[in-house]
């Protein structure tokens, strides 16, 4: 089981990861109702390198990026569901409006996107090419998502 940890904590943790020679990719997403598009795009990110993080969109920022009603459940309990997923390391919650701080603080090997992306449509892919690392696309295709699933519960009659 993956470890949730605040910023401080988890650069101390990829600070003993680099001095014991781990390898390290880099995952993101709001993951607001985990579905098998999720555990697929975070074992394929898994599988580029020795340990993965997770960085996971807070509340606020998961309201901003998909409207008032998002999302369904709090932040603290979708970080502890990522970390609860085979393969990851550690999960942290961020709020910034894209992941390249966080890139550049912990300057991942691999930045892993899902395939809604090509290496060339990645936004922070310039960001990654600056310190060194690179770019991967993993994951099935995007035809699951979060939006159907919770129109299609709320369709639902019990």
């Amino acid at each position: 089981m993956g470890l949730v940890l605040t910023e401080a904590e988890l650069a101390e943790a990829v600070a003993g990861d680099r001095a014991t020679g781990r390898s390290l990719a880099f995952a993101n997403g709001c993951f607001d109702l985990l579905h098998v598009g999720h555990v697929r795009y975070l074992q394929g990110a898994a599988a580029e390198a020795d340990r993965l993080i997770v960085a996971v969109n807070t509340d606020a920022s998961v309201r901003g990026l998909k409207g008032p009603d998002r999302p369904v459940q709090p932040e603290q309990d979708r970080a502890e569901l990522v970390a609860a997923l085979r393969g990851v390391s550690y999960v942290v919650l961020f709020s910034d409006p894209t992941v390249e701080r966080l890139l550049l603080l912990l300057k991942p090997d691999v930045h892993c996107k899902g395939t809604d992306y090509t290496v060339d449509t990645v936004p922070e892919r310039g960001v990654v090419r600056s310190y060194g690392g690179r770019t991967a696309i993993v994951g099935d295709p995007k035809n699951h998502d979060t939006r159907a699933l919770i129109a299609k519960i709320a369709g639902t009659r019990l």
